[in-house]
């Protein structure tokens, strides 16, 4: 019998002023004004090339900035070395990065052993006082924000194909989402300490996104506390994450 081979799509976002807003933001996250520089990079899986280019092209931050992806679809090239790569292993030596980021990656490289390596080439590319910025779509989203179609994660994995197809928005689901205790069992399998950074998260995407907005004066008056008990449904998981607590 023939193996059924899933072609999975990049998914990359192309909207460069959108990702300079998300580098503001995990800039911001990982306090990386505060961090000893010049700073070694790796950005995994770094589609049109924006984030790259903040870090690499920065007025204050000194970073030497390395990009990698199985698609180059690079709408920007300077400021950043790029490599093309194959599957989840990274061509680097073992702790060679002080700063990874991996932004909306890991539901795009496969299944859980896939993922589980991902995370594991990570830590080991990372050295052993650096730190790594994680995202991942949350799958109990609403409207889940690849095929902009609502509850598609909440079913099943052998449903989520049909219902794709059923509502005409695609033929086949090719992204992993995951839920928050899975994630962090991930994680810890990998061996790195992490910190949920769900609600930080929130107040600084308002912040810069929209300062003067409802949902940020909202945000601002609200505990964390409170904000923290929803954060198994935040659309997105965000951890910051370390290879030791040291």
């Amino acid at each position: 019998m023939s193996e059924t081979i899933i072609q999975r799509q990049p998914h990359a976002v192309l909207d460069l002023p959108s990702r300079d807003r998300k580098a503001m933001k995990i800039e911001r996250l990982l306090d990386l004004a505060q961090r000893p520089q010049p700073l070694r990079m790796l950005e995994v899986g770094t589609g049109a090339g924006g984030i790259a280019h903040y870090f690499g092209t920065h007025p204050a931050l000194r970073c030497d900035v390395t990009a990698v992806d199985v698609c180059d679809n690079r709408l920007v090239r300077d400021g950043f070395t790029y490599q093309q790569v194959q599957g989840v292993e990274l061509p680097f030596a073992d702790a060679s990065f002080d700063v990874v980021i991996t932004n909306h990656v890991i539901e795009h490289v496969g299944d859980a052993a896939a993922q589980h390596m991902h995370l594991t080439e990570i830590h080991r590319v990372m050295k052993p006082d650096g730190v790594g910025y994680l995202a991942v779509p949350n799958r109990w989203m609403l409207t889940e924000p690849h095929f902009q179609l609502k509850f598609l994660s909440w079913w099943p994995h052998a449903w989520r194909t049909p219902y794709l197809r059923l509502m005409r928005k695609g033929t086949f689901y090719d992204c992993e989402p995951l839920q928050m205790k899975q994630l962090e069992r991930m994680l810890t399998g990998a061996g790195f300490v992490y910190r949920n950074l769900c609600v930080e998260a929130w107040r600084a995407t308002f912040e810069i996104e929209r300062p003067q907005s409802l949902g940020a004066r909202l945000l601002r008056a609200t505990p964390d506390a409170l904000l923290a008990s929803l954060r198994r449904i935040i659309p997105t998981l965000i951890y910051r994450v370390e290879c030791s607590s040291t």
